[in-house]
């Protein structure tokens, strides 16, 4: 019983070459690799497959045999991964894109543009706020705000920096008045995280520089602070993308200069150059690139 198949694929690399010498220097090996490896196939067969040459190895009677279904297992493999390598190649299926949740309003047009242009290609979001495993095949595209994604055989390209900045609505400001600067809190009411995030700049704000009293309203996710804004609740930090786009939103105070963040396309290496991975790449990078300056800074 062959229990290692590429022992057959030096086999067959022997058969062709008529040598040892040659074989090892097709498949890049050594010559005594190769020579260990048709030892063990004769030993798992219990059968000699060569006889063995001052000129080289000719195959025995068993040996043919074996190198004849040995050439059509090698024909059929080529030609299958022919067929799934076009598959990838073929503009048409799924792409499944993930990102986290607050972003897919903003998303959705730029989606959109890549479906009509593209309607053989059936698109598929996938919003968490976890970072799905591209490698275990849970998405082909990730969008991600925040900290460059360090996960090995990953390809990181960067996308934009984000803005942020405080946003109201203007039935809340008729009520409270605008601010004049991250200082002026007094009399104002805030949104934010249940979450204590330091390494989101304003929400850290938040946490570091507003009395409990005034944050009102907290949320688990960072849709709910645009709805609670656009509501009177209070004050919502979030990223200018989701605030220039809603006309209920007003922004309180020009973006900080430590507000922003950064974000992140990411492919797994073995999808990265599928053509429609790099289709819709370009086409996401493209719709990035045109946004005005003080929703995103082009990285």
């Amino acid at each position: 019983m062959v229990k290692d198949w590429n022992n057959l694929h030096y086999a067959l690399a022997v058969a062709r070459a008529g040598t040892l010498s040659g074989a090892a220097l097709e498949l890049e090996v050594s010559h005594s690799t190769v020579l260990r490896r048709i030892d063990a196939l004769e030993k798992a067969l219990d059968t000699r497959l060569f006889h063995r040459h001052a000129r080289g190895y000719v195959p025995t009677e068993a040996g043919r045999l074996l190198m004849s279904a040995a050439e059509n297992m090698q024909d059929q493999l080529d030609q299958l991964v022919g067929r799934v390598q076009g598959v990838d190649e073929q503009l048409s299926g799924t792409l499944v894109i993930t990102t986290v949740p607050n972003l897919v309003p903003q998303l959705m047009p730029i989606m959109r543009g890549f479906q009509r242009q593209n309607p053989q290609v059936r698109l598929q979001v996938v919003s968490e706020r976890r970072q799905l495993r591209l490698e275990h095949g849970e998405a082909h595209i990730g969008i991600r705000p925040g900290a460059r994604p360090t996960a090995p055989d990953y390809v990181v390209q960067a996308g934009i920096t984000m803005q942020n900045t405080l946003y109201a609505s203007e039935g809340y400001i008729r009520e409270c008045g605008l601010m004049n600067s991250l200082d002026d809190i007094e009399g104002h009411r805030f949104i934010s995280s249940v979450e204590d995030m330091p390494f989101i700049p304003y929400i850290d704000w938040v946490s570091r520089t507003v009395p409990e009293t005034q944050v009102v309203f907290r949320c688990n996710e960072f849709g709910p602070f645009e709805e609670a804004a656009r509501c009177g609740v209070g004050i919502a930090a979030m990223h200018c993308w989701s605030g220039e786009s809603n006309p209920d939103l007003r922004r309180m105070l020009p973006p900080p200069e430590g507000w922003r963040t950064d974000l992140w396309l990411v492919t797994h290496r073995d999808m990265h150059r599928t053509r429609k991975v790099q289709l819709f790449l370009d086409w996401l990078k493209q719709a990035l690139a045109e946004l005005p300056p003080e929703i995103g800074i082009v990285s």
